[in-house]
């Protein structure tokens, strides 16, 4: 089940936030396909294909309904739950290819994407230490490949680097591993900059994934809270150092949430197309999806919030 009802109904006692949020990337729930193709805020731009960010990027208030971890509470005696955002569900397909700059020369076929930008001011979510919370849930109609890397939840600075990631499948490699999919194809993996893994966990139907990534900034550290459905947040990482990332505002970047899907290795290509995982590949054109809702930063100054109106202590060591 998406969540246990029993604790959500005695978890609803106090749901404010202890903790100063600085992007609310929740999608309130009057937005519609039209504000995404604005795009109006929370969000300032889809990476996607050629057509309207409302083919690629859909909103829903029920189906299926959000993590419950943020839940409102209705007016009266009883602590009944209030949806207070929409689910956001994301999808590719064959004409999922970005153009940077509307020069088809450009044009990367090698990848088919769709990532919403979730923030406009990289100086306030990214000086200090934050904390990026984010949920994610299979879309069972639409299953992505595991045979296929996905890079789904990332922070890209302005050299192409990522912060730290969220992925899903086969790592992408060159030549083509020979067993697909790989042993961990089937998780999703937490990963800091140099791409070690911080953090996995099977990734399984009718589940809402929850993540909190903590930031320091200043001294270039991550730490990972996690949990699934209804259950608050709890430490999953040590803190870890993510020293191969650039400090500074060089090392500041843009979120981005979506399906970000990576090809595997064209035989009938030359040496050199091989390698450019940008522009050349293999790619099978399906519509595949995925559901995401609690996207949201926050300071540290009083704590991390891991569900309820509950909050813990930053992760130290």
């Amino acid at each position: 089940m998406l969540f246990k009802a029993a604790t959500i109904l005695s978890a609803l006692v106090s749901l404010t936030f202890a903790t100063p949020i600085i992007y609310d990337g929740r999608a309130p729930l009057n937005y519609t396909e039209a504000d995404i193709d604005g795009p109006k805020a929370p969000y300032v731009y889809v990476v996607r294909g050629s057509q309207n960010s409302s083919y690629y990027v859909d909103f829903d208030k029920l189906l299926p309904p959000p993590t419950p971890l943020w839940l409102g509470k209705l007016p009266g005696f009883l602590p009944l739950p209030k949806v207070t955002e929409q689910t956001v569900k994301v999808k590719i397909d064959n004409s999922s290819v970005f153009v940077p700059g509307g020069n088809p020369a450009n044009a990367q076929y090698g990848f088919r994407r769709t990532e919403i930008i979730a923030q406009s001011d990289r100086n306030a979510m990214e000086t200090g230490t934050t904390v990026f919370h984010f949920s994610i849930l299979k879309d069972d109609l639409h299953p992505l490949n595991p045979k296929h890397e996905y890079q789904i939840v990332f922070i890209e600075p302005n050299d192409g680097t990522h912060v730290f990631q969220v992925r899903y499948g086969s790592n992408f490699a060159n030549p083509t591993q020979k067993h697909l999919p790989t042993s961990n194809a089937l998780n999703l993996e937490v990963t800091d900059h140099a791409l070690n893994v911080i953090y996995s966990v099977p990734f399984k139907s009718l589940t809402w994934y929850n993540f909190a990534v903590q930031i320091d900034w200043t001294n270039r550290t991550l730490g990972v809270f996690a949990s699934t459905n209804g259950d608050n947040l709890k430490k999953v990482s040590k803190l870890v150092p993510n020293l191969s990332a650039t400090a500074g505002p060089d090392g500041q970047g843009d979120f981005h949430f979506g399906v970000l899907k990576l090809p595997l290795v064209n035989p009938a290509d030359s040496e050199a197309n091989k390698g450019d995982v940008v522009h050349h590949g293999i790619q099978e054109g399906t519509t595949e999806a995925l559901y995401y809702s609690g996207v949201f930063v926050e300071s540290i100054a009083n704590g991390v919030s891991t569900g309820f109106g509950k909050i813990t202590t930053p992760i130290t060591a």
